[in-house]
């Protein structure tokens, strides 16, 4: 739960795992890795946000009969002042295409859980649940 008045950006995320390493992109001048997806837009559902996202940055099309909740994580921003959080509504889904950065993302990497230092502190968090749930190596 946030205050109110709190700063709050609203986000969803595709979490991808294929061969217990997850799907991470690093937008142009950023200096972290971010699960794939992006804000939401004025009267955006999940779903919507999530299909927009996921092809504006990666090139592919979402399932949208495969999109399954995976739960909503909540931390600081990262590189935004003390008390900007992040809510990030998460998703698994396939896919349709072939991978590729795309828009203002730079590079793309498959992450196993020793790479958690190199992810925003939002993505930490699911980086901890999926290991404890045995799907990160």
């Amino acid at each position: 739960m946030t205050d109110e008045g709190a700063a709050l950006i609203d986000t969803v995320a595709w979490v991808r795992v294929e061969d217990g390493r997850i799907l991470c992109a690093r937008s142009r001048g950023k200096d972290v890795f971010y699960i794939p997806g992006g804000k939401r837009e004025d009267g955006e559902s999940d779903l919507q946000t999530l299909i927009r996202e996921v092809e504006e940055e990666l090139s592919v099309a979402i399932v949208e009969s495969s999109a399954a909740s995976l739960g909503v994580y909540e931390a600081q921003a990262h590189g935004e002042a003390d008390g900007v959080l992040v809510r990030m509504s998460c998703y698994a889904a396939d896919y349709r295409g072939t991978l590729s950065a795309a828009a203002e993302i730079e590079e793309t990497a498959w992450f196993g859980y020793a790479d958690r230092p190199a992810v925003a502190p939002v993505d930490q968090l699911l980086f901890d649940d999926l290991k404890s749930r045995g799907e990160l190596s």
